[in-house]
């Protein structure tokens, strides 16, 4: 008895690495990048057709959850973020909203804060998916200093993507604004993080070994590396800048890759 006992644990001990400190590998996910909905933006019928259909589209796909990178209405008002709603819980699968400066303002305040709180839910929280970690971070609190919301963002983030990184799995935050459009130091203009506080998360992130930052804001499909880290700012369901179609992102995750690729709506 005694030795069949020693020959489970053993056993148990071999099939289970990721307690007792060998190879940790990623269940594999999809998961969807979806961003600017943005009711209004492109006319209004158009853009509740155009999230009908991205809806559609997505659960026709069955990804794990989907993500929406902000800017969900073009002003944020009882009756948008109503519309927003009708059309998202036709959605098959858990849906994790992102703040954009459409829905809580360039610089945030307790009024619009509150209100999207109230319609939509927390403006940042983290969720784990099958071994991976995800940060959805209210990027506004970043480039705006806002009495008593972005210190305590500023603490909450930090704590939760160190903890996220002492895992060992792959860690993605996802905001509305990109840290950069082009080049790591360049200047602060409307569609980027100021650069002193994007030093530090750029540090941040690689400290914490974050795998992807996903946003929106650009209305233009932006892809960037930085030292490993993918950084996407990807299409739009309302309207493009850069004359590519409308569509999201499918996000395929394993222990070898993480790799993404558009969905064009309609198609």
């Amino acid at each position: 008895m005694k030795n069949r006992i020693i020959t489970l644990f053993l056993c148990f001990v071999l099939l289970s690495p990721q307690i007792f400190g060998g190879e940790r590998r990623t269940k594999p996910f999809t998961f969807v990048q979806l961003t600017d909905t943005q009711l209004g933006f492109g006319g209004y019928e158009h853009d509740l057709q155009s999230f009908e259909q991205a809806v559609k589209q997505i659960n026709e796909l069955n990804p794990d959850f989907v993500v929406i990178c902000g800017d969900l209405v073009n002003v944020a008002s009882d009756s948008s973020y109503q519309d927003f709603k009708q059309i998202r819980k036709n959605l098959r699968m858990p849906c994790y909203c992102v703040p954009g400066n459409h829905d809580v303002g360039n610089i945030p305040n307790d009024t619009t804060l509150a209100f999207y709180r109230k319609k939509i839910g927390k403006d940042y929280y983290r969720f784990n998916h099958k071994g991976s970690s995800f940060i959805v971070a209210n990027s506004l609190l970043w480039n705006a200093d806002v009495a008593n919301e972005s210190e305590k963002f500023d603490k909450w983030f930090v704590k939760s993507l160190e903890a996220a990184g002492k895992k060992g799995r792959p860690v993605f935050v996802a905001g509305h604004f990109p840290l950069y459009t082009s080049e790591p130091d360049e200047e602060a203009q409307y569609y980027n993080i100021i650069p002193e506080r994007r030093k530090e998360l750029l540090d941040l992130f690689l400290e914490n070994q974050v795998s992807a930052y996903l946003t929106g804001h650009t209305h233009k499909l932006i892809c960037n590396e930085y030292n490993g880290i993918q950084m996407v700012s990807c299409e739009t369901t309302s309207k493009n800048f850069d004359e590519r179609p409308i569509g999201f992102r499918l996000w395929e995750v394993s222990s070898d890759s993480i790799s993404h690729r558009f969905i064009p709506l309609g198609q």
